[in-house]
């Protein structure tokens, strides 16, 4: 892909954040790398302080990185900041609207912000408000809106000005299905419809399976793989099989049963879980089982599943995505995690 096929573009991003108590800080962003298309939904998936916000925030001007170079519609984003903030929008984390004013108001002021002046700008909230289906809440204090309503304001914020790329960072974390699933599709109709190009980042695995047209796993802070949900859940030949162990197995003795079975092949054992490929994995099951019984390990489950971006994610960092996110299973930003370890 040629760079002027880009619409965004990094090369070797490197970021470090000074910690108390760290010599050498924590590395944000150890050389990351990526290109992402015009008019595509562009995916970056990853769980906390993988580094996706960090890296958000140095293509959108709002931090610097230490080396390393990035633009955005061939705009320079460390020498030509102001000239950027015309042509993208941001939707970040948390939202940035006004909860003490009203939905309309917020979009107003942010429309007068981009140069939107007299009936332009009330023109352009009228269609904003009808399209995300704010019209009669336009007047309510934004305080008052329900989750969904409030992501739904963020993104019209965001787009008030007609921006060419879209920077939309977790954008549905802490909605209930139903506004998920709407804000879905609003995503996807922006880059088929209106050909915005959109840089999503998530860590939900079903998010960015079902939105982006090419995504990139971000894992310590670098792209680790890169490619569309297909071709990377292609890549894994066969079906996966899933085993889980009982407690205080000994992973040893089970990696030396598997390794001698042909039937099976990319044997991980993390904790009491074992993943395997298998060209056929119906017939594997019993082998697998047989084999472990065999050896005096009687497993606790056993599944068979297509290839997942699990699997994926499993394949290139030799983990499971669950190990990699918070405890709780609330993924938080990286800089709030940054912030926590600098106390």
């Amino acid at each position: 892909m040629s760079s002027t096929d880009c619409a965004i573009e990094a090369r070797q991003l490197v970021k470090t954040y000074a910690t108390r108590g760290r010599k050498h800080g924590i590395r944000a962003l150890d050389g990351l790398d990526i290109s992402v298309p015009r008019g595509m939904i562009y995916g970056l998936l990853g769980p906390n302080g993988a580094g996706k916000t960090t890296t958000v925030k140095i293509l959108t001007s709002l931090a610097r990185p230490d080396s390393g170079t990035a633009r955005v519609e061939g705009i320079d984003v460390l020498a030509q900041p102001g000239h950027l903030r015309q042509v993208i929008g941001v939707v970040a984390q948390r939202s940035g609207a006004d909860p003490t004013a009203t939905g309309r108001e917020n979009l107003m002021l942010q429309g007068r912000l981009y140069g939107l002046r007299g009936h332009a700008v009330g023109a352009r909230v009228d269609d904003l408000l009808a399209h995300f289906g704010l019209t009669e809440a336009g007047g309510r204090l934004v305080k008052t809106y329900s989750g969904g309503m409030q992501r739904r304001l963020d993104v019209a914020l965001g787009l008030i000005h007609r921006p060419a790329v879209l920077f939309l960072d977790e954008p549905t974390t802490g909605l209930d299905p139903e506004s998920r699933t709407a804000m879905w599709l609003e995503i996807a109709r922006l880059a088929a419809q209106d050909g915005v190009t959109v840089l999503l980042t998530t860590h939900y695995l079903e998010e960015a399976d079902r939105l982006a047209g090419r995504f990139a796993i971000v894992d310590r802070g670098r792209v680790v793989i890169s490619g569309t949900p297909d071709e990377l859940k292609g890549e894994l030949h066969g079906d996966a099989v899933h085993v889980e162990l009982p407690a205080d197995t000994d992973a040893s003795l089970v990696r030396d049963v598997l390794a001698g079975l042909p039937a099976v092949r990319d044997v991980l054992i993390a904790g009491r879980d074992v993943s395997a490929r298998s060209d056929d994995g119906a017939a594997a099951v019993p082998v697998v089982l047989a084999e472990l019984q065999r050896a005096g390990i009687h497993a606790a489950s056993v599944a068979v599943a297509r290839p997942s971006l699990d699997d994926v994610y499993l394949r290139h960092t030799g983990r499971r995505y669950s190990e990699a996110a918070t405890p709780d299973g609330n993924v938080a930003d990286d800089e709030r995690e940054l912030a926590e370890a600098s106390k």
